[in-house]
Order: C-alpha cells, then sequence, then structure tokens
C-alpha cells in the first residue's frame, strides 16, 4: 500500500511540463507571423492614424505595459498603454476615430475586452487584434478590422509589431538582421533559458512553499521595472495569486525606494527581477540594498543566461521572454510542491460579479 505520507520528493529537477518541441514550434510558429503582421501594419500605416492604443485587462495590460515601455525610449510614434477597464469608465480624449486599438486575448470573451472593442467601435477607431482561441466571441467579423489567431506568445507578437512600426518610421535601421536572429535563434535560446534554470527552479520552489507553510500570512514581494515591470506585475497577480493563491506585492523599482523599502527585514520574501533595457540601474539599485536589510531575497538576471546566437545590442528586447522561460520552470514545481493544479480557480470566471 502506498499513501501520501510516503511519498517524497526524490525525483529532483525532471523539467516538469516540460514540452520541448512544443516549445520550439510555438515560437517559430509566433515569428513565423511576421508577413501577416507587417501586412496589417502596412495598411495602418498608409491610412494613417493619430495614436496607437495598446490596452488590455489582467495579463494582457501587463503586456500591454512592457510593449510601451519598449517602444518609449526608442520611438516618437504616439503610442499610449490603457487598462482596459479604466478607458470604459475615464475614456482618453486622445483616443479618436484615427486612432488604432492594439489588443490581445486568450480566451475571446472577456467581458472588460468585448466592452472595449465595442466602445472603440462606437467612437470609430481602428481595430487589431490577437485571439488565441478560434471561433471565440472576439473572434467575429464585426469586432475587428485586422485579427490574428495564433495560441499563446502575446508578448512576442506585441514587440513584432512595435518593432515593424519603429522599422516604417526609420527607427530600427537593424530590423532585418534582428529577425533573422530572431528567427534562427530566439527558439533554441528560450528552450536553453529553461534547462539550464530547471533545477534552480526546482530548489527555488521548494523552499517557497516550505516558508510558505511556516508564513501562511507573509506576502511575496516582486521587484522588477523597464519591460520586467510587466512580467513583475502579472507574475505577481496572475501566476501566485491567481493560480497559487499566494499573497504578493509588486512594485517598480524605481517606486520600491518609497515606501516598501520601509517593511523589508530579514525574513521578508523578495524576489527582484533584472532584465537589460535601459532601466536596468534602478533594479541593480534595489540588488544594492537588499543585501544590507534581507536575508531571504533572490535576484533572477536575465544576463546571467547565454542566449545563443543572440546579438547583445538585442537581448534586451528579449529579456522579458528570458524572465518568463525562468519563472515557467517555477511555475512548474510550485505547482508540484503546492499540491494545487495551477488550473483551478476559486472565483475567477466561476460566477457572475
Amino acid at each position: 500500500m502506498f499513501t501520501a505520507s510516503m511519498w517524497k520528493e526524490n525525483e529532483g529537477p525532471c523539467l516538469r511540463n516540460f514540452d520541448e518541441e512544443k516549445t520550439r514550434e510555438s515560437i517559430n510558429g509566433a515569428l513565423a507571423l511576421r508577413s501577416q503582421i507587417e501586412k496589417i501594419i502596412d495598411q495602418i500605416w498608409d491610412d494613417g492614424f493619430d495614436a496607437l492604443f495598446f490596452m488590455g485587462i489582467g495579463g494582457t495590460w501587463a503586456s500591454a505595459m512592457q510593449v510601451e515601455v519598449y517602444m518609449r525610449g526608442r520611438s516618437k510614434l504616439p503610442v499610449y498603454v490603457e487598462n482596459a477597464a479604466e478607458f470604459l469608465t475615464t475614456g482618453n480624449r486622445r483616443f479618436t476615430a484615427r486612432s488604432v486599438l492594439i489588443y490581445s486575448s486568450v480566451s475571446g470573451n472577456t467581458k472588460e475586452m468585448v466592452e472595449l472593442v465595442d466602445r472603440v467601435k462606437e467612437i470609430g477607431g481602428r481595430i487589431f487584434a490577437f485571439i488565441d482561441t478560434p471561433g471565440s466571441l472576439l473572434t467575429a467579423q464585426d469586432k475587428q478590422d485586422y485579427l490574428i489567431c495564433y495560441p499563446m506568445n502575446e508578448q512576442l507578437k506585441f514587440y513584432m509589431v512595435a518593432n515593424y512600426l519603429m522599422y516604417k518610421n526609420n527607427e530600427f535601421p537593424d530590423y532585418e538582421r534582428y529577425n533573422r536572429e530572431m528567427e534562427k535563434y530566439l527558439a533554441e535560446a528560450l528552450i536553453d533559458t529553461e534547462k539550464k534554470a530547471d533545477a534552480w527552479a526546482y530548489d527555488f520552489a521548494k523552499n517557497k512553499v516550505d516558508f510558505l507553510k511556516k508564513h501562511p500570512d507573509y506576502p511575496h514581494y516582486f521587484i522588477g521595472c523597464g519591460n520586467q515591470y510587466g512580467a513583475t506585475y502579472s507574475y505577481g497577480m496572475c501566476y501566485w495569486e491567481e493560480q497559487m493563491w499566494i499573497r504578493t506585492k509588486s512594485i517598480s523599482a524605481p517606486e520600491f525606494f518609497h515606501g516598501m523599502q520601509e517593511i523589508i527585514v530579514a525574513d521578508t520574501p523578495v524576489t527582484l527581477f533584472i532584465g537589460e533595457d535601459e532601466q536596468r540601474p534602478l533594479a541593480e539599485r534595489v540588488a544594492r540594498f537588499l543585501p544590507k536589510v534581507c536575508a531571504n531575497y533572490t535576484i533572477i538576471d536575465t544576463k546571467e543566461f547565454k542566449l545563443e546566437g543572440i546579438s547583445e545590442e538585442f537581448r534586451a528586447s528579449i529579456s522579458h521572454l528570458v524572465m518568463r522561460a525562468v519563472n515557467s520552470r517555477v511555475d512548474a514545481y510550485m505547482e508540484l510542491f503546492l499540491r494545487h493544479p495551477l488550473s483551478i480557480r476559486r472565483y475567477y470566471r466561476q460566477f457572475e460579479y
């Protein structure tokens, strides 16, 4: 007879929930959308626009924040980010009939996104949608002007849009070389990142769950900035809170020193994400501070991963994807040690609210 009490976590790191070929096909499939994306952007460009709005809710808003900060320091194009629910209540006078909404939806039926699309249609703006789920409500012909259906890789798809927009605006002269590298090396670089992070992620997850059992009311703090801040926000909220039911707080690295700094003590659980874009120094400042007051911090730095074939100057543009690859390994083992399938929800979409 085998009982739960006899089970031991002795299998160790095993690339749990990792399908290498599926991952490779998924990333390369997203990269193969480039010609479709370019054709759509060409049409939007030729028709003219006064503003480009990336909007979302929850995790899709986080992805919108990432692409907006990516473009903010590189492009003069009028690019904005909006939370869909806030746009529905507050509006934005800069969004006109000549504006373009760019959004992504996994389910294709999220309440706020359906209402957002209807509102944009009322205003007369154009809509470019990425939908993961074919046949969903938002894939209906009257819901968008331009549609690409392809699962996952939301952040990658948004960045492909951003890169071509900047190329059209004469702000990305290395666009072709960049894409040659991504199409040849990105999938393997991210697969290799998951493999290299696996053993570390196993230990990290085990330690976090052990700590959680002893301190169930302690929130876990996530810190990041630049194109890592969207990852910081969504990882704390969409993964640890929504999927794992663990209390978290996320904050940007520059704001850390204006509040959160004062409540960090020796055993406060903190994870700092460090990427490779222009805001890296803001995260490095937090990294220098944490050891002075905390003995329970973790730093995940994308610079530690080799990313074979990716030029140094292009690494910043994919550092958020590298962080996602690392965190996907953490998720697999958090699920194992929590004994809690990450697909289960207490309340989300379980009833009307």
